[in-house]
């Protein structure tokens, strides 16, 4: 018989820290092995706990991803409104390298959309993905402002690309600490958004 975790003896915090460990151990492996190669029981052996437990928590494997997915559109949702607030690459390139730090810190979850895609995609096809489009549609509204410059639509286009791929390669460059990443990165952003003028002297 399987015994499930009694209810009565958790409180609200500790469920939700609970929630958050499993999801910690899940992100680890699904970015080191892949979510198809991982098992319930392989996320909660890690954890001292049963299959039983985890069920308590997610009512499947999936719906697990589905909050990492949730985690990363946690961090990007209020940046988009804060770029539709401005008006240029100035303000722009504030927010972009204020979001950087923020960013490193949970480069794992974008290497986890980019080494899980299929996985992701078939949870946009059971209707996991209404956040997602209204995403999509903001940032397109934001490149498709014409009363924006068609350049510095680009660049701020160009500039995110490079802060999000940049995230998947933070690995390889071993070594440079992350605060010299960040610095160097923040660094890269600005050159995009605000080129310098060679020219001048």
């Amino acid at each position: 018989m399987i015994l499930m975790p009694r209810r009565s003896l958790a409180t609200a915090s500790d469920e939700g820290d609970t929630r958050e460990r499993i999801l910690d151990v899940a992100l680890e492996l699904f970015t080191e092995q892949g979510y198809d190669k991982t098992s319930l029981r392989q996320i909660a052996e890690p954890l001292g706990f049963t299959q039983a437990a985890i069920y308590y928590h997610f009512a499947a494997k999936e719906d697990i991803l589905v909050a990492l997915h949730m985690r990363l559109h946690a961090l990007a949702g209020p940046v988009l409104g804060q770029l539709a607030a401005e008006s240029g690459p100035s303000g722009w390139a504030l927010v972009l390298c204020g979001l950087v730090d923020t960013m490193l810190a949970n480069r794992k979850l974008f290497v986890l959309h980019q080494r899980n895609q299929t996985a992701l995609a078939g949870l946009h096809i059971k209707g996991h993905d209404g956040d997602h489009e209204e995403m999509e549609q903001q940032f397109r509204e934001i490149l498709g402002n014409p009363a924006i410059p068609a350049r510095d639509r680009v660049r701020l286009s160009c500039a995110l690309g490079a802060l999000l791929s940049s995230l998947m390669s933070v690995g390889e460059l071993g070594d440079l600490s992350l605060e010299t990443y960040g610095g160097l990165l923040r660094e890269a952003i600005t050159d995009l958004l605000e080129p310098r003028d060679i020219t001048r002297r």
